[in-house]
């Protein structure tokens, strides 16, 4: 199977280059109830830097799933990210990863 002239041997792997990797799909969980600032997006996800966090942003966005408005043109200018309608494809997924985490925590280690 084949997508944008890349080549998978499978629908997982087609998924996990979409959004896998350790920010991504977490971007994705803080985009679903509506959009956000990077600011408010670095402060949500706490640990990678502002470059790793804007690299992820511009691979979604390439992808298709995050669209970014920017406001302004003047600094400091307000840039904003959300979904887009294939973004929100990836929801149920999003929805069944995040209920099997609770559940691993709930199980195997705790809330804090």
């Amino acid at each position: 199977m084949s997508l944008g002239g890349k080549t998978y041997p499978c629908p997982i792997s087609v998924a996990m280059d979409l959004v896998g990797g350790k920010w991504k799909a977490v971007i994705l969980y803080h985009l679903q109830h509506g959009p956000k600032r990077f600011g408010e997006l670095r402060r949500a996800l706490i640990s990678p830097t502002e470059a790793v966090l804007s690299n992820q942003l511009r691979q979604l966005e390439r992808d298709g799933l995050v669209s970014r408005e920017v406001f302004g043109s003047k600094p400091p200018v307000k840039t904003v990210y959300s979904l887009t309608e294939f973004g929100r494809t990836f929801l149920p997924a999003l929805a069944a990863l995040t209920e099997w985490g609770n559940r691993v925590v709930c199980e195997r280690g705790r809330f804090e």
